[in-house]
C-alpha cells in the first residue's frame, strides 16, 4: 500500500506530461498541416519506432535516476501516442464549416484552436489518458525495479519487488 502512492503519483504526472507534449504537437501538426505536420509526425514516428521501455531506460540513464527524471522519460515516451490521437480529430475538425466561418470572420488561429479544435479533440485524449495511466505505472515500476526510478528509502512497487527478489529463491 505504501508503494501505491508513489507509483500513482509518478504515473499520473508522467501521463500529464505526455498529454501536454503530445496533444500540443498533434493539434499544431493537424491544424497547420504541410511541412509542420510532416516534420512533427516523422519525429513522433521515430519515437514510436523504439520500444517504450528501452527508450525510457535510455532517457533515464542519460538524465540520472530520480523520480522527476522518470516522470519526464515516461512523458516523452508516451507523447507520440497522444500526438497521433490529437492529430486525427484535428484534421477532421479543421475542415468543418464552423472553423471556415471563424476564419472568414477573421478569428486568430489561437482562438480557433482553443474554441473549436480543442473541445472536439478532448474526448479521444481523455480516453487515451486513462489507457496510458496503467502502462505508465508499469513502466515506472520496471524502471524502479532496474534501479533507474525511485530511489531508497522511498517506497515504490518496482523498488519493493527489487528488494524482495532475494527472497524468491528461498
Amino acid at each position: 500500500i505504501a508503494g501505491t502512492r508513489i507509483s500513482l503519483y509518478v504515473g499520473g504526472l508522467a501521463v500529464l506530461i505526455a498529454l501536454g507534449l503530445g496533444a500540443t504537437s498533434g493539434v499544431v501538426a493537424g491544424f497547420y498541416g504541410g511541412w509542420v505536420d510532416d516534420v512533427t509526425m516523422r519525429a513522433m514516428d521515430i519515437l514510436m519506432s523504439l520500444p517504450a521501455l528501452v527508450l525510457a531506460i535510455a532517457i533515464t540513464s542519460v538524465l540520472g535516476p530520480s523520480l522527476t527524471n522518470v516522470m519526464v522519460a515516461i512523458g516523452i515516451v508516451y507523447a507520440p501516442t497522444f500526438a497521433r490521437v490529437a492529430r486525427g480529430p484535428t484534421l477532421a475538425v479543421v475542415r468543418l464549416p464552423y472553423v471556415e466561418a471563424a476564419r472568414a470572420v477573421g478569428a486568430a488561429n489561437v482562438t480557433i484552436v482553443l474554441r473549436h479544435v480543442v473541445p472536439n479533440v478532448a474526448a479521444p485524449l481523455l480516453v487515451q489518458t486513462t489507457v496510458s495511466l496503467s502502462t505508465a505505472i508499469l513502466t515506472e515500476a520496471a524502471l524502479s525495479f532496474l534501479g533507474l526510478g525511485t530511489q531508497p528509502p522511498t517506497a515504490s512497487w518496482g523498488l519493493m519487488l527489487s528488494a524482495a527478489r532475494q527472497y524468491m529463491l528461498i
